[in-house]
């Protein structure tokens, strides 16, 4: 009996823009740096991270945020906001020719947002405004809705039916760890599972799940080196996109930075986890990516 081939949920497809994501496709990564601080080095990151994903044959949606509207401080450093994060955001996607995905926190910006970006995120602490998804569904765009850190995953299936009746077909669902406690964050890996069987395609947010919020006297606290083992974790359980911030001088970050991820470890996570999807995918019968298979 192959218990690997008979447990693996089928998910639809979702298309970013030109990027497929799905089952049948390549582990897709989703990444960039948690806030925009300006362009040129908005723009440097992005060409890296283009760089490396060509180079791995994964392909790539990159992140970054025009305002961080949930900082724990009200002092803290929140983004260039939304004019012109939207203007450096349409530079990375005409100069680089990748799609590009930031999030929003009011109905009003859906519309702005989707004339730059080919996904719209929509952060787990307003997972279930329901005027905020279907802004987000009325644009026509991808949607990629993380679960929120008090919800089951189970009860995803209600913000599905939110972005389904308002006309949306293209959605991404994230899993971003759960409150266990005060300032701490746990990940139930059977989330991903009975998050596939809605027949979605799940993404694993691997930088956001090892914060610790408020945990560190007015701002976000985390372990940056939990981020490789839980990546790995997730992709050996079957997902079909991972989300990675990253940035050259995680310390110097204004937003994250307790839990950003490196970017100069970044390729070397990115070429171990192709390769455990790799291993996953043969355990289970299922047909290998190119990727996969020059990893092996």
């Amino acid at each position: 009996m192959n218990d690997g081939h008979l447990n693996e949920p089928a998910t639809r497809e979702t298309r970013i823009g030109d990027v497929v994501c799905g089952a049948s496709h390549p582990l897709l990564v989703i990444a960039g740096p948690c806030v925009i601080e300006d362009r040129d080095s908005l723009l440097h990151l992005a060409t890296e991270l283009k760089q490396i994903c060509q180079s791995c044959n994964v392909s790539l949606i990159f992140k970054a945020s025009f305002d961080k509207a949930n900082r724990t401080s009200a002092g803290s450093f929140r983004g260039v906001g939304l004019e012109r994060g939207l203007e450096i955001l349409a530079e990375v996607r005409d100069q680089l020719s990748v799609p590009v995905t930031t999030d929003i926190h009011e109905s009003h910006q859906a519309t702005a947002v989707a004339e730059v970006c080919d996904l719209l995120q929509i952060p787990a602490f307003l997972v279930r405004q329901t005027d905020l998804l279907i802004a987000a569904a009325g644009t026509g765009k991808a949607v990629n809705v993380k679960k929120g850190q008090f919800m089951a995953p189970s009860d995803m299936r209600f913000v599905v039916e939110k972005l389904s009746g308002s006309g949306c077909n293209e959605m991404l669902l994230t899993e971003r760890g759960t409150f266990f406690g005060y300032g701490r964050l746990v990940n139930d890996f059977s989330g991903l599972v009975a998050m596939r069987q809605m027949g979605i395609p799940v993404v694993f947010d691997a930088t956001h799940s090892v914060q610790q919020p408020g945990g560190s006297s007015g701002i976000t606290g985390g372990n940056r080196e939990m981020v490789a083992p839980l990546a790995r974790a997730a992709v050996a359980t079957g997902i079909d996109a991972i989300f990675l911030e990253t940035h050259p001088n995680p310390d110097q970050s204004p937003s994250d930075a307790a839990n950003i991820f490196p970017l100069n470890r970044f390729e070397s996570l990115i070429r171990s986890l192709i390769a455990i999807d790799g291993a996953r995918r043969t355990a289970a019968g299922l047909p290998l990516h190119s990727a996969a298979k020059r990893s092996k």
